[in-house]
């Protein structure tokens, strides 16, 4: 893995200069790629592109980036792998220096043209390439989104880069906040692709490339907006009519069939590689076909929690035992979370409030001491539908044929029952059966769902927001639509459930899952890759009828068949608790001195982005266990702590 940035602009600079802003530009994403750094300067054209390299296919000279194709026409940087690459040089004819996939790509763009490499390609990746003859610059980014990618300009200068800590080492970078994405951000705890937080940089979003050229004196885009070569849209709907027709037995053996081969793809390396494993469904699955492939112990890794409720290491221990794995698992305390806690506004560059962003990144910093590369179970939820919000779809059908006056009525006199005291009731009956963890949670959404929702598009967006009103917070602000608020009413699918996945593939797995991932993991200079995003099992999977997805209630039913093969059915079956940790209940406690710091009356009132009556009405509330304001508090504590940052 490696961090890639750089910048056009059209002023004229000396060599040396633009050479000193590009290595001060590449030293910030020095984490990303510790091994090795580069830089290509054209200043006559104003081009800068510089590269930090994390060596995991071949780690001679031979892989140094920016790297010229043979030619010399073409200039590249570029992070990511590309697992097919080997496969893509059969049908390429050239004598190869060394045995990297970048010098793959170059190879391949100057044999069939940028588009058709990235449709040919099978991998994860966000690459940026520098046409020395017809003087384009393409940056282009992976099916998925797994790898991320800022553009955009400041002034006339086009930035782009792996990270935006890199755009502020330009002279050129302003960096005003954008008040109305920060209501983006309230509503998800994360800012959605194309946006960022700040004005005029955009994030490129998945499956797409776009091109600028000189015309004019000006550096502009040749289209409008960027170009996607691959569509999961196009995927879905030919899944739906062209369905999978063969037996349960079949679906089974081929999904476990593609999946190894996926998995066999990506445990190429030249370093060290292992896994993380949380005990669930997915990420058992993967360690177990890895194992499977491996003729040695594969090393696994997995956090756990004290609180209970919140800890699955315990099964994660079994799985690994029952495996044959070598594993290491570490327990995580809000003593550890503080310590994270600080680095986190750095890490992410701008404000990012899923917290399982602190036991991703303490997990990558155990793995990173053992391995380079880490696989992990990302993306089985969204793919074979995993989460309980699909479930909810279908009492949903006979929940809506409720008028809607009754159904409100409803959701009042749920939300005059604290969370606190639901959450103790079935602590009771834990005693007796098996009861999901945080009901009191749980059915605080659902009188939110009871009280608002009156429309498929309206339950989808009520799942993915927090339970606030942005513009309620956000001082002097507008919402801005979003590529999701511009799809409701456009559904790909028939089927409810499939267009949810749909939706979460195409949002909140590259915004919020990916970007945690990524950014935790870089943080530790450790690679991951993702299995299930390999183009062809996603194929597969919106192939295959729902039926074999979700059965009598049991999420991901074909991949828990593929799994029963290697692990006993006893361990993988209890409820969810997700990789989240208790930060609701530690910033009423161990975290309440530090919350309160961070959105302090006065200080919000002279930072003037927040409305601070609000926020702390909601605090009041969340304390006294009336209301349970986690998700709102920690995206509000999240932008505080990054906001402290920017000011500093």
């Amino acid at each position: 893995m490696c961090g890639i940035t750089g910048f056009w602009q059209t002023n004229q600079s000396s060599e040396s200069k633009l050479e000193k802003v590009a290595t001060a530009m590449a030293e910030k994403l020095n984490h990303r790629g510790p091994d090795d750094t580069g830089t290509w300067i054209d200043s006559s054209k104003g081009i800068a592109l510089a590269h930090t390299r994390l060596s995991i296919l071949d780690l001679s000279d031979a892989g140094h980036q920016p790297m010229l194709s043979e030619s010399g026409r073409y200039v590249l940087i570029f992070n990511g792998e590309i697992y097919n690459h080997l496969d893509m040089r059969e049908n390429l004819t050239k004598e190869w220096i060394g045995h990297s996939d970048t010098e793959t790509i170059l190879a391949s763009v100057e044999a069939v043209g940028i588009e058709k490499t990235l449709q040919n390609a099978v991998g994860m990746f966000s690459i940026v390439i520098w046409d020395t003859v017809e003087n384009v610059l393409t940056l282009a980014r992976d099916r998925m989104g797994e790898k991320p990618l800022y553009y955009g300009f400041q002034g006339h200068t086009l930035l782009f880069s792996s990270e935006l800590k890199a755009m502020k080492e330009h002279p050129e970078f302003v960096g005003e906040i954008d008040r109305d994405v920060l209501c983006l951000y309230l509503r998800h705890s994360y800012v959605p692709a194309p946006f960022s937080i700040y004005k005029g940089i955009n994030k490129l979003t998945q499956g797409t490339y776009i091109q600028y050229k000189l015309v004019d004196n000006q550096i502009s885009s040749l289209t409008s907006e960027p170009v996607p070569y691959w569509k999961l849209a196009e995927v879905v709907i030919k899944g739906s009519q062209e369905p999978f027709t063969g037996t349960d037995s079949e679906a089974i053996d081929l999904v476990e069939n593609q999946l190894k081969k996926s998995i066999k793809d990506q445990m190429i390396s030249d370093v060290p590689l292992g896994a993380f494993l949380s005990g669930g469904v997915d990420s058992s699955l993967i360690v177990a076909l890895m194992q499977n492939q491996s003729d040695k112990p594969i090393k696994t890794f997995s956090i756990g929690f004290n609180e209970k409720g919140y800890d699955e290491a315990i099964y994660a221990k079994k799985v690994a035992e029952h495996i044959g794995t070598e594993h290491t698992e570490h327990y995580v305390s809000w003593e550890d979370a503080m310590n994270v806690i600080p680095e986190l506004a750095n890490m992410y560059d701008e404000p990012f409030a899923d917290s399982s962003q602190i036991p991703t990144y303490l997990v990558s910093k155990i793995a990173r001491r053992n391995v380079v590369v880490s696989l992990s179970g990302d993306a089985g939820d969204e793919l074979f539908c995993g989460y309980n919000r699909y479930l909810f779809s279908d009492k949903w059908k006979h929940i809506q044929r409720i008028p809607f006056s009754l159904r409100n009525l409803a959701g009042k006199t749920l939300r005059v029952i604290k969370p606190s005291t639901i959450d103790n009731v079935f602590k009771f009956l834990g005693k007796y059966r098996v009861v999901p963890a945080n009901m009191g949670e749980k059915v605080e959404k659902l009188t939110s769902y009871l009280e608002n929702v009156k429309t498929s598009d309206d339950l989808y967006y009520s799942f993915v927001s927090n339970s606030i009103n942005p513009l309620d917070v956000v001082l002097n602000a507008k919402e801005p639509a979003t590529w999701l608020t511009k799809t409701f009413g456009k559904a790909v699918s028939k089927d409810t459930k499939t267009n949810m996945m749909y939706l979460d593939a195409m949002t909140y797995l590259p915004d919020d899952i990916l970007v945690k991932v990524d950014r935790a993991a870089m943080a530790n200079s450790l690679e991951t890759r993702v299995p299930f995003l390999d183009h062809r099992i996603i194929g597969l999977a919106f192939s295959l009828p729902m039926k074999m997805k979700l059965r009598n209630k049991t999420t991901k039913w074909i991949l828990r068949q593929v799994l029963y093969k290697y692990v006993p059915k006893e361990l993988i079956e209890r409820p969810k608790a997700g990789f989240s940790i208790p930060v609701g209940e530690w910033i009423k406690g161990p975290l309440r001195e530090w919350a309160e710091e961070l959105i302090n009356k006065e200080r919000l009132d002279n930072e003037g982005y927040f409305d601070s009556e609000y926020i702390h009405a909601k605090w009041q509330e969340h304390l006294t266990g009336k209301r349970n304001w986690t998700d709102f508090l920690w995206a509000v504590l999240m932008f505080q702590l990054w906001l402290e940052k920017e000011l500093k």
